[in-house]
């Protein structure tokens, strides 16, 4: 008994357990509040709004997850076996979308293809057309444009699983079916598209999450979505209930999404032939097959990097004294104190439980560890509404108790300040930093700690000593992808941030909104900027 109480007593078993609570915390508390909600509106949103957020919802990631894994794929497959002019820089600047958020390519391609951006000018001046009724052009605003947008800034989590999948493959499949007959498309579709479909499927389902998640780029083009039905019934309609209703909707989408995806890939098995398998010999190209290489590898770039930096880049250059905006400042210091504090927070947070679970033997922290991801699959309105409200009637209730014990009113103190939003954001980033920290210390010698430990170091010692110095460098890499992704992330923080308080994203987002683009573009290229940096470490350490 003694000894039983000593492993309950465990300050690692018990601090991973507190995490794994805390990180669930806002999922259980979605269900609960679509299960006991105030009015029930689920028979009228049945009836009325949900089947038409469902479509739009599933046509959105049916639609985005197929264009995102033909351009991934493609570019992957192209500058791994094949040499044609620019495939080194080509390599590495398909990456670069990854830098821009989805509602600024958003912002920047309504901006370039409307009435009166540069394109339709352009083609009124040259033809002599005097109104939109002379000619036709695609509608912007438009679900079809939303589906470009997503996919353009999402393919590169596809190309990045699959150009290392591709190159993991033996060079010596690819000799023998070249020797069987197999031409280039035969190759592609019996050869490298099956060995390669595990890392596609995982690209294509975090692109399909990315799509559920996403706000701004489809109310800018107003697809209505379940994303947004949050919003409506929330802001509008005041019905936290009817929020957390359509936010249980989407939960189960998500999750039927991992299981479908996890089901399908049960019976296959996929091996490298041996140890030492040669690398793929990359057949070069010329003439034609050389210049549509190429083009395919350039228009994914163009569309998901070089247009909206261009537009946005222009409209920084026309309004220059956009820089000196009042607010332009203040929600930089506030994205970076937020996003710097959660990003800490997180990757602090993700190390105590990751060493927690190895030291406990219990199998609850072991069993919990796994789900803290799920807040990554969760978009950040479900969690906003999974914190909002049980965090306000934590917050009247402390504010007065503390009134009726001093009579002193100190407001409300997690969601009247940015706390809330820090909390969103390490919930909704934790299985970056949870799966960096695992993965660096399972790479750890075993024999290392318990050295350490046989020479008297304790738990908290052997981590300072000897754990932290070998993933020193992981740790950093999940500080500053965390880090980015709060810098980006724009439905939590709008449900979330306090009256007057701005970011980054929610700045670009207020501002473009007005249709007021010059006074969004130094936010937007600042936010690029982070995005930038990150994007480059990332290349850097993928060679």
């Amino acid at each position: 008994m003694p000894r039983l109480l000593r492993q309950l007593a465990n300050p690692w078993s018990v601090g991973a357990v507190v995490i794994a609570a805390l990180v669930l915390m806002p999922i259980l508390s979605v269900v609960w509040m679509a299960a006991t909600p105030e009015a029930n509106i689920w028979p009228h949103l049945v009836s009325t709004t949900l089947p038409r957020y469902l479509e739009n919802t599933g046509v959105m990631m049916a639609a985005v997850a197929l264009l995102s894994a033909s351009m991934g794929t493609g570019a992957a497959w192209l500058v791994t076996m094949y040499r044609f002019p620019g495939v080194r820089v080509l390599e590495w600047l398909l990456l670069l979308p990854l830098a821009i958020p989805a509602y600024v390519g958003a912002y920047a391609l309504v901006d370039f293809l409307e009435y009166a951006g540069p394109v339709q000018t352009a083609l009124r001046e040259l033809f002599g057309w005097q109104s939109a009724r002379d000619y036709w052009f695609p509608e912007i605003r438009s679900r079809g444009a939303a589906v470009l947008v997503l996919s353009a800034a999402m393919y590169p989590y596809v190309y990045l699983l699959t150009r290392a999948a591709f190159r993991e493959q033996s060079g010596g499949v690819y000799e023998v079916a070249r020797a069987l007959g197999a031409g280039p498309f035969g190759r592609f579709f019996r050869v490298g598209l099956p060995l390669a479909r595990p890392a596609i499927a995982a690209g294509a389902a975090i692109v399909m999450m990315e799509t559920v998640n996403d706000f701004g780029v489809v109310d800018y083009f107003a697809v209505q979505t379940l994303t947004t039905g949050i919003f409506s019934v929330w802001l509008e309609g005041g019905n936290a209930g009817g929020a957390a209703q359509i936010a249980v909707v989407i939960l189960v989408l998500i999750l039927a999404l991992v299981v479908l995806e996890k089901i399908s890939r049960r019976r296959m098995r996929f091996y490298n032939p041996s140890r030492h398998s040669r690398p793929v010999t990359r057949i070069r190209l010329t003439g034609l097959p050389a210049v549509l290489a190429v083009l395919a590898c350039v228009i994914p770039f163009l569309i998901g990097f070089a247009l909206p930096v261009g537009v946005i880049l222009s409209h920084a250059l026309d309004a220059s004294d956009g820089w000196l905006a009042p607010g332009l400042l203040a929600a930089l210091g506030n994205t970076v104190m937020v996003g710097g504090i959660a990003a800490l927070a997180t990757v602090l947070a993700a190390l105590f439980l990751v060493y927690g679970v190895r030291l406990s033997g219990h199998a609850l922290p072991r069993l919990l560890m796994p789900a803290t991801t799920i807040g990554y699959a969760a978009p950040g309105a479900v969690l906003a509404v999974g914190l909002l409200i049980p965090m306000a009637a934590a917050d009247n209730a402390l504010a007065d108790m503390i009134e009726a014990a001093t009579g002193a009113d100190i407001g409300l103190i997690m969601t009247g300040s940015a706390f809330a939003v820090i909390f969103a954001y390490c919930v909704r980033f934790f299985a970056i930093a949870q799966g960096a920290a695992d993965g660096a210390m399972g790479r750890v010698t075993p024999s290392l700690p318990m050295a350490a430990r046989s020479l008297g170091r304790t738990a908290r010692g052997t981590l300072r000593a000897v754990y932290l110095p070998l993933i020193r460098g992981s740790v950093g890499t999940a500080l500053l992808l965390v880090f980015v992704d709060c810098v980006k992330e724009l439905p939590a923080t709008l449900l979330l941030r306090p009256f007057g308080f701005n970011t980054l994203a929610t700045r670009v987002y207020d501002k473009a909104s007005l249709e007021n683009l010059s006074d969004a573009s130094p936010a937007a290229l600042l936010v690029i900027g982070v995005g930038l940096v990150a994007v480059l470490f990332l290349a850097r350490t993928s060679r």
